[in-house]
């Protein structure tokens, strides 16, 4: 089998989601803890959730993976400032009509979340089968007319 690449592209709707859910948890701290505390912990939430959008879903940290390639071994994967790394992914995985979840193994030993707007249509859901199947699809040969 040839190697299969899945270049990602920035979600800017994927980093509005973690900003959202950041800016949520900020709140929920300021309301509950006492002032000091509780402003300190909202600003280092958000911070956090600004980090966690600039590197996960618009993919501008150095660190950042942006294309997975298929077809060997293990897959491999390219990150922003060009190093490539052969990772195994974890057998648990969560994938959706929106996001898939990858489980990455030594050397990366991260979580890869990707959201349907980094890839085609077609793409995503070529990397949504293999992450359900361990196998992407074939494509069936041309029929002779007949």
């Amino acid at each position: 089998m040839s190697a299969v690449r899945f270049r990602f592209s920035p979600s800017p709707a994927f980093a509005s989601a973690i900003l959202a859910a950041h800016l949520a948890a900020a709140i929920a701290a300021f309301l509950v803890l006492p002032a000091k505390s509780g402003i300190a912990l909202a600003v280092a939430l958000i911070a956090l959730g600004g980090a966690a959008a600039w590197s996960r879903a618009l993919l501008k940290s150095p660190r950042s993976v942006r294309c997975l390639e298929l077809g060997g071994e293990q897959p491999v994967f390219e990150l922003a400032d060009g190093a490539r790394f052969a990772a195994p992914v974890a057998p648990r995985r969560y994938v959706s009509r929106f996001i898939v979840t990858l489980s990455l193994g030594r050397p990366l030993r991260r979580t890869l979340l990707v959201s349907g707007d980094m890839l085609s249509a077609q793409e995503f859901r070529r990397l949504r089968l293999w992450a359900l199947w361990g196998k992407l699809p074939r494509v069936a040969r041309r029929q002779p007319p007949g």
